[in-house]
């Protein structure tokens, strides 16, 4: 296979970014900004929520805009660094953030998002350029198996950090570890080619995002389908931004605790994924994305009940089986609704519903923490998601 060194360096990158998806966004600096920087937990629950859903409403309005800035305007690589290198940069002044600093760290986890975020969208569109289309596949999972590599080892070496007492080192290491390994991409892969103005290439980029938006959800189902998955995805997510939040708050764990629940989080992923692949397509996609909303639902109720950290061991494996079962199976069910030819408009409806998910839960959860002292109540707002939901997906009709 051609462009071997483009392709390693584009599968580095995602163990690169994988570093601040662990160790910064889901495991350790959520619950240091809740518990150390925040004057109270229920004060950390509402600016942490305040901060994910306000950074990906930004990356959502913008991503037409810098979407069509790359692809039209040719100047994708460098706008993969910059973004890469403003992650970079908010993530080490997060060394510098003490107790009570809370709108400070409050911007940075912002600034940090949006820049990591808005590098997917760069950095995804790379893989029909370095990959023939026959080994398109594989080539993505290299970059979701490095990207899980990399999660491991940036929350192992925090964890030395954590059981020497100097846990703010673990934000300046992220820092090193993106960008000593997003360095290879920077330099192997493809340069940019300039080929129009970056202000008309924004305007086409919104252009050809409302025309998308317009022409996809005309077709009923679809739109309903579009609607079902936006709701019960801000539910997963909101249940991924304070799942480790709430386990330490709420549940007592310790920062080597949590490492380990996340990893046992992705195991169960992966294997929920591979184990109800084949049921996908017996059974069809929709029945199994019916069963994944139905263990979603068991799992908040048993995180709303449980006062035991040993049970909630076993809750986190349930939600590892969900994630990754109804990950896979939204997918199938969706591209059932796309006609011949329409793959990439349709895909890129569905990843904007997507990047939009993760607005309402997290801001909803931080607002009723917050108000009632307490994260039980908090989590029955995303129960409601869920239901609101399977609702919605039970009228939908599918092949």
């Amino acid at each position: 296979m051609k462009n071997k060194r483009q392709i390693l360096s584009w599968c580095l990158y995602d163990f690169a970014n994988s570093s601040y998806s662990a160790v910064i966004a889901a495991v350790i600096f959520p619950v240091y900004f809740v518990k150390v920087i925040a004057e109270t937990p229920a004060d950390g629950d509402l600016w942490w929520g305040r901060a994910v859903s306000l950074s990906m409403l930004i990356v959502a309005l913008t991503s037409p805009v810098v979407g069509g800035i790359s692809d039209y305007a040719g100047m994708r690589k460098r706008l993969l660094v910059a973004y890469s290198l403003v992650c970079v940069v908010a993530v080490g002044f997060l060394f510098f953030v003490e107790k009570g600093m809370v709108f400070e760290a409050f911007l940075l986890i912002i600034i940090a998002n949006i820049a990591m975020e808005g590098s997917l969208v760069f950095y995804n569109s790379y893989l029909p350029d370095i990959a023939p289309k026959d080994h398109q596949g594989r080539v993505s999972g290299w970059g979701f198996g490095l990207g899980y590599a990399g999660s491991v080892l940036a929350l192992l070496i925090s964890m030395f950090f954590i059981e020497s007492g100097i846990i703010r080192f673990s934000w300046p290491m992220v820092s090193i570890f993106y960008l000593l390994f997003s360095l290879p991409a920077f330099y192997f892969l493809p340069s940019d080619r300039p080929s129009g103005s970056p202000r008309k290439s924004a305007l086409e980029g919104i252009r050809k995002t409302l025309r998308l938006l317009r022409d996809v959800l005309r077709i009923k189902k679809v739109r309903r389908f579009l609607l079902a998955y936006w709701l019960y995805k801000d539910g997963v997510n909101t249940i991924i931004v304070f799942s480790g939040i709430y386990a330490s708050v709420t549940l007592a764990f310790t920062g080597s605790e949590l490492v380990f629940l996340y990893l046992l989080v992705q195991v169960t992923a992966m294997i929920g994924s591979i184990a109800l692949s084949a049921p996908t397509d017996r059974w069809g996609a929709k029945k199994v994305v019916v069963l994944s909303l139905l263990l979603w639902i068991a799992v908040t109720v048993c995180a709303y009940l449980v006062d035991d950290k040993r049970f909630f061991w076993g809750i986190a494996t349930m939600a590892g089986l969900g994630l990754g079962s109804v990950q896979a199976a939204s997918r199938a069910l969706f591209s059932g609704f796309i006609p011949p030819g329409m793959e990439g408009e349709y895909f890129g409806v569905y990843a904007f519903a997507g990047k939009t998910s993760a607005i309402i839960g997290p801001v909803l959860f931080g607002i009723i923490s917050s108000a009632t002292g307490s994260q039980r109540p908090a989590v029955l707002s995303v129960l409601v998601l869920f239901i609101l939901g399977l609702a919605i997906l039970s009228s939908v009709k599918a092949r």
